[in-house]
Formats: C-alpha cells, sequence, structure tokens
C-alpha cells in the first residue's frame, strides 16, 4: 500500500465510515473464523476473490524484494477455498483433528481508498494468529501482515482479495489447515 518516495502512504482518518466499517468487517471476520463458521466465512468472500500467501525469503539488504512471486504456500480462488473449507468438514481432514482452537487477533487497521470510480476499500491489517490443537502440543503462533481488497455490495463488505506476508521464512506451524 506504498506510493510515497519512502514507501509510506497516509492512509484514511480513523473516524473516515470507510475505515469504520473495514474494521468492523475484520473484527467481526475473526471472530468467524474462530468459531469455525465456514459457511458464514464463505458469504464473506467475493466470487471472484483472490487469497494468497507467497513464500517468504531472508535476502540481503539490498534486494529490493524478500519474496518468492514464483512461489506461495497458497495462491487460492473461490472454488479452491471452497473446497479447502468442505474438506475440513469431512472425516478426512487429518490435519485438522484434533480441530483448531484459534484466536485471530487483528490490529493496527489502516484504510485507503480503492481505485477511482469503485466502492473497494483497500485495508492493511497486522494479524497475531494463536493456534492450539490437543493438549499435549506446544502453542503455535503465527504473525502477518494482510493487504486486503473489501468490496461494497447490497450486503455489506466482501473480500475481494488477500495477499499476506508473513513475518517468518520458516514457518513453524505443523500444517496451513487455517485461514489468515
Amino acid at each position: 500500500m506504498t506510493d510515497g518516495v519512502d514507501g509510506y502512504e497516509p492512509s484514511l482518518p480513523f473516524d473516515d465510515d470507510r475505515h469504520l466499517a473495514a474494521h468492523r468487517f475484520l473484527v467481526e471476520e475473526a471472530a468467524i473464523l474462530d468459531a469455525a463458521d465456514w459457511a458464514r466465512w464463505l458469504d464473506l468472500l467475493t466470487d471472484d476473490v483472490r487469497y494468497v500467501m507467497p513464500v517468504r525469503v531472508t535476502s540481503m539488504r539490498d534486494r529490493t524484494s524478500d519474496g518468492r512471486s514464483d512461489m506461495a504456500h497458497f495462491d487460492e480462488d473461490r472454488y479452491a477455498v471452497e473446497k479447502r473449507v468442505h474438506r475440513l468438514l469431512t472425516d478426512h481432514a487429518w490435519t485438522a483433528d484434533p480441530p483448531s482452537r484459534t484466536r485471530h487477533l487483528v490490529t493496527n487497521v489502516r484504510t485507503f481508498a480503492g481505485p477511482v470510480g469503485t466502492a473497494d476499500v483497500r485495508v492493511e491489517s497486522s494479524l497475531l494468529l494463536f493456534r492450539s490443537r490437543g493438549d499435549d502440543r506446544e502453542a503455535e503462533y503465527v504473525c502477518a501482515l494482510r493487504r486486503d481488497v473489501l468490496r461494497s455490495d447490497a450486503d455489506g463488505l466482501r473480500l475481494a482479495s488477500r495477499h499476506i506476508t508473513v513475518e517468518e521464512s520458516v514457518l513453524r506451524t505443523q500444517n496451513l489447515a487455517i485461514f489468515l
């Protein structure tokens, strides 16, 4: 979400109606994900949603990018996200047995106007995901920057795009049978 020479773009004011609506969307989405209410979460996605988490690499300071444009932990459209959700609901989702207990902590929400002529809102947020599985495993944490595009329709805001940049090059979670 950067425009300026120094990589910083000022966000919308926190009392702007678009910011308030986007912030509320993210808080409600986090509660829905933590409740594993998959049908309700799918209702929050647009038909053309793109859900991406590129692989992050550690690079030298003079490199302009620390991501791999040719590799991703996942790069999914609506069809792929739905298939992943439906798999979680079957007896064949061994990576989700026992089911994860999650808490999505969303903070540092910054909003930006979308392209001229659209009601889209670009949103940048920090996510700390706490995940617990079973009684004898260590808790897991995933820290990430999320860059979303939220699109307004007759029913409210919908997630049109999510780009997740994790802070670690090597993920310390056993699997990605979760949604960030």
